[in-house]
């Protein structure tokens, strides 16, 4: 593997490719908002990209895109000196006036921000008012409404500029870890990777000269980082502001503990065509993985289904799978306390936990693996739906060989957690 082209080849396949796209709806938001509220046509002026696309650590197939938009400070007065709950009022005008440009599209409020729903993407319009350190107040209607403050310029300068000083490595590697988040549905937020990636640099300074022929190392190293946080710690300051970023209820520990493990093979393999398929269980098909390789393995089948290609992936809430194996005689045991699996067990797979609110679709996907799976004509990978009672799948240990399963929980249109168990089956 010639560890420079493939990471070169990576990191372009993961840039933002619809950014002709979202321009024109930026335009077209902005200059609805400059209208109602400084009757103007501007389709830039009082408008800022934010989130990860404002950092330009978004990647390719990135479905929520952040906008703020600063209003006057007279619309500030004329909405706090109302009754009741001005920070609803002053967010369902927003949704009125952007509404005009999409009457045919779905225009919500959402506590502090107004969501546009497209078909394959969001939109999330911030209303604000800079404040004299350009800083940004902005409504957040929960809990009666109140006003809250937000500093995202620092944040994108600090990105830029601590990029500059790690040679593209910082942007880069931000970029990659969003494509393991996505692949391995991570809960973890666009700004504290950021943050994570930004300090990882900051302490360690002998990786900004990194080049890419030893991206391999640096990405081990960063996921070791990952994995060693401190469990007990709530919040970091981000990159430019010190604003708190809080890590809530993340599953991020564990999947960077199971990242570092296949980096580690994939780096020892390096040599064997295998080890494409190893980079691919970290970060999905982004990873570069050469065609006329790929077809000559026994685990590739152009029957398999990915489902990036049927739903845009947004990573928002946890979901843990576990498979209860049945055998007559027996008792019921669990798939992830056991090492191996014996043939002719019936196997349950199931939903353990998540936080993904009902109601959802889930979908399911199984893959065989090996030279016996390849021989049977058994590979399978087709996203399949639950075929019992509960969002559950049963599936039989028919035949040896390395086998996973994924689920994925289907929100409004979106992809919005994933998980996978493997199942190695032996000849016993």
């Amino acid at each position: 593997m010639d560890t420079a082209q493939i990471f070169d080849d990576f990191i372009k396949n993961l840039k933002v490719q619809n950014e002709e796209n979202i321009e024109n709806r930026f335009g077209l938001i902005t200059r609805r908002l400059n209208i109602d509220f400084y009757d103007s046509d501007s389709k830039s002026d009082h408008g800022l990209y934010v989130g990860s696309y404002g950092r330009d650590t978004a990647i390719k197939g990135i479905s929520d895109l952040d906008l703020l938009f600063e209003l006057p400070d007279s619309v500030y007065t004329r909405y706090n000196n109302r009754e009741g709950n001005k920070q609803s009022q002053l967010l369902q005008d927003i949704k009125s006036s952007i509404a005009k440009t999409y009457p045919q599209t779905k225009v919500r409020g959402d506590g502090q921000v107004v969501v546009i729903e497209f078909n394959n993407d969001i939109i999330e319009i911030c209303p604000a008012f800079r404040e004299s350190d350009n800083s940004f107040t902005y409504p957040d209607s929960n809990n009666g409404g109140m006003w809250k403050k937000t500093d995202p310029i620092p944040e994108q300068e600090k990105i830029t500029s601590s990029d500059i000083e790690c040679n593209g490595n910082l942007i880069n590697l931000c970029r990659i870890v969003r494509a393991w988040k996505d692949k391995n549905g991570v809960k973890i937020g666009g700004l504290l990777i950021d943050t994570f990636v930004h300090d990882f640099f900051m302490s360690k300074p002998e990786y900004k000269e990194y080049s890419l022929e030893n991206y391999d190392l640096l990405i081990r190293d960063f996921f070791f980082y990952l994995k060693e946080m401190d469990d007990d710690r709530k919040y970091w300051y981000a990159p430019g502001s010190n604003q708190h970023v809080y890590k809530k209820k993340s599953n991020f520990k564990n999947r960077a503990k199971r990242a570092y493990e296949n980096i580690i093979e994939a780096i020892d393999k390096k040599s064997n065509n295998t080890v494409y398929e190893i980079w691919r269980k970290v970060f999905g098909k982004s990873f570069p993985y050469p065609k006329f390789i790929q077809e000559s393995s026994y685990n590739y089948t152009d029957k398999e289904e990915y489902i990036e290609e049927v739903y845009p992936v947004n990573i928002t809430n946890r979901v843990s799978i576990n498979c209860e194996v049945i055998q007559d005689g027996f008792r019921p045991a669990l798939l992830r306390s056991m090492r191996i699996l014996s043939k002719n067990k019936k196997l349950l797979f199931y939903i353990e936990t998540t936080d993904v609110i009902e109601p959802y679709e889930v979908v399911w996907k199984v893959k065989n693996e090996g030279e016996l799976a390849h021989r049977k004509n058994m590979l399978r990978g087709q996203l399949i739906e639950s075929n019992e009672k509960g969002n559950k799948r049963r599936e039989a240990s028919s035949f040896a060989g390395p086998h996973n399963v994924e689920c994925y929980i289907i929100k409004e249109g979106y992809c919005v957690a994933r998980d996978r168990i493997d199942v190695p089956i032996s000849n016993i």
